[in-house]
């Protein structure tokens, strides 16, 4: 669903990680993984199209985001930003139809119509007249969820999807994810950087090093924890362990 060829990430005059391949699987939850300033969030920024990669290649269902019809691909994607990114000035249901309203030609009925069942995916029905300001962080992050997945994306994004969430709501997002990969066969790429949703949610994941500007790790999670001869990768796995 998502392949990376060689790829150099960063900005004009910055690299930041250098020749970076991997592929993610359909239907697959892959986590890009690193300590702060590693590369993790950039190289979502090139895969979400936000800006070009520096050399490689970066396909999204076999189309690349410098030659494709980019109003084609931004259909196949959804993305969840790390603060949730809801308008302020619109209700939670307004949020969610917002998509709706610029990517297609459905009527209002049937806008608020969908957008009132992804709510209802994400357990948030409750919330639909509310605005951003009167509901809690992990549930700015659901409804920012149900925007994404507004268009019937094939991939989603999530940036830190439990950032500053407590252990229950982080436990319920992950619950979330989980289900809606098992219900609609959305592949997932998730940035993030807590153990117990590593371990709970992603089949596989990336992890990359800022001293030495690339990818360093490759695979399961629970493997690359018990048999990685890197001593960085077995210590990020290990944090907290006596």
């Amino acid at each position: 669903m998502v392949e990376l060829k060689h790829v150099d990430a960063g900005y004009p005059g910055a690299v930041v990680l250098r020749d970076v391949s991997f592929t993610v699987a359909a239907g697959e939850v892959f986590a890009l993984l690193g300590g702060s300033g590693c590369g993790k969030s950039t190289i979502m920024k090139h895969m979400i199209g936000l800006n070009p990669v520096l050399a490689g290649s970066l396909l999204v269902d076999g189309l690349e985001w410098c030659s494709a019809n980019r109003a084609a691909l931004c259909r196949k994607i959804g993305v969840m930003y790390q603060s949730g990114a809801l308008f302020g000035s619109m209700t939670c249901l307004e949020n969610v139809m917002l998509p709706l309203e610029e990517y297609t030609s459905m009527k209002w009925r049937a806008r608020r119509r969908k957008a009132l069942e992804l709510l209802a995916d994400v357990e948030l029905v409750d919330a639909a007249r509310k605005m951003p300001s009167q509901i809690s962080g992990g549930m700015k992050k659901r409804v920012a969820i149900a925007r994404a997945m507004a268009l019937d994306p094939e991939v989603m994004f999530l940036d830190e999807p439990s950032a500053g969430l407590d252990p229950v709501t982080s436990a319920s997002l992950d619950n979330l994810i989980l289900r809606l990969r098992k219900e609609r066969g959305t592949t997932f790429v998730v940035v993030t950087h807590e153990l117990p949703s590593i371990f709970k949610i992603a089949d596989r994941c990336a992890m990359f090093d800022k001293a030495r500007g690339g990818m360093i790790a490759l695979g399961d999670p629970k493997s690359l924890r018990d048999t990685s001869s890197d001593p960085f990768v077995r210590a990020f796995f290990n944090r907290g362990e006596k």
